[in-house]
């Protein structure tokens, strides 16, 4: 098991890459610790938690809300959770910021770390504090920036992952190479997703690869005001299709991806839409859709990088190098109905 440690403003994340869930306990204090889980990852794993404390909840994004948050407090109540409690949230993306959230508000904030099981919660979800829910239609309205003490890296847990949740995980690794690594991105069209599948060693560079990226963005603008910003590529479309559609989130940054490529071709001159194009389908992503432009006007007019009639949008100038650009939101809708109806 190797380690690595990140100083935040407030707080310290240890990363533990190439861990075995069998010895969390090195890590924690079983005494005090409390389990978070879905059931789809309990029911698979209910070894790992023999003998612990667990919460589990229902799976998938729309169990992402106050009221599930209410039943984790009234659990966490029942078994006497106190300041010194530690909860570990083991899932993917949905589960991590859920748990977050709660450790967040319980008593005014308990310590907290992660156990991602899902290629989307290795590679970004579970990185960077940002810890939250959704608000009917809104996601990620509601929620705080909060690091977790740490990240535990057991790839053997995505053994048991289907197929599309692996595609889905990969949306992220493919935001990443466009926006911080051009080099990745060239490593990502040598390979494929079956490569990454079956080559562990592979799989767990690409992970901490990736690992790296985010936090090295996040170390930077722990609180998003500058590079962090750049971390949003694919998603401000992306959020909007996520929730009008109820796609996977990966499957709807994948399409949001391909908008901001083709705005930045607009915009900024960008060459290369149809080579991370072609990239997001090698790895069996979607990239087209034929959209509510109402409804996905509404949803993007609340979005947390609108700043009054302005949207702050993370475009690319070049593979490997992404800037945020401030477009009039009329300019914008105008951007986003060209493209809703050319697919």
């Amino acid at each position: 098991m190797q380690k690595k440690t990140f100083s935040f403003s407030s707080s310290r994340t240890t990363c533990y890459f190439d861990a075995s869930f069998t010895q969390i306990n090195k890590v924690t204090d079983k005494e005090h610790v409390i389990y978070i889980t879905d059931q789809h990852v309990f029911d698979l794993h209910k070894k790992y938690f023999k003998g612990s404390r667990v919460v589990v909840i229902p799976p998938g994004e729309s169990y992402k809300t106050q009221e599930t948050i209410d039943r984790i407090v009234e659990q966490l109540i029942e078994y006497g959770a106190d300041r010194k409690t530690t909860l570990v949230g083991v899932g993917g993306g949905v589960v991590t910021d859920i748990s977050g959230f709660a450790a967040s508000v319980y008593m005014r904030g308990i310590p907290f770390g992660f156990v991602p099981t899902s290629v989307l919660g290795m590679v970004d979800a579970s990185i960077g504090g940002k810890n939250g829910i959704d608000v009917g239609n809104y996601k990620n309205l509601v929620g705080t920036i909060q690091q977790p003490g740490f990240l535990y890296y057991d790839i053997s847990l995505l053994q048991t992952l289907p197929q599309d949740e692996w595609v889905n995980g990969f949306a992220e690794v493919i935001k990443h190479a466009a926006i911080k690594d051009a080099g990745l991105f060239k490593e990502l069209e040598k390979n494929s997703l079956q490569y990454y599948r079956k080559n562990k060693k592979a799989l767990a560079a690409l992970i901490r690869k990736n690992v790296m990226i985010k936090s090295a963005v996040v170390l930077k603008d722990e609180f998003e005001q500058g590079d962090r910003k750049l971390l949003n590529f694919g998603h401000t479309l992306g959020h909007a299709v996520e929730n009008t559609y109820k796609l996977p989130h990966g499957h709807a940054v994948a399409i949001g991806i391909k908008a901001a490529c083709l705005i930045s071709e607009e915009l900024m001159d960008f060459k290369e839409a149809a080579r991370i194009t072609a990239l997001l389908e090698k790895y069996g992503l979607p990239t087209d859709l034929y959209m509510d432009f109402g409804k996905i006007m509404e949803l993007m007019r609340m979005d947390k990088k609108k700043t009054r009639d302005i949207m702050n949008y993370v475009l690319l100038e070049k593979i490997g190098n992404a800037v945020v650009k401030p477009i009039p939101m009329k300019q914008l809708e105008k951007l986003i109905y060209s493209i809703s109806r050319a697919r």
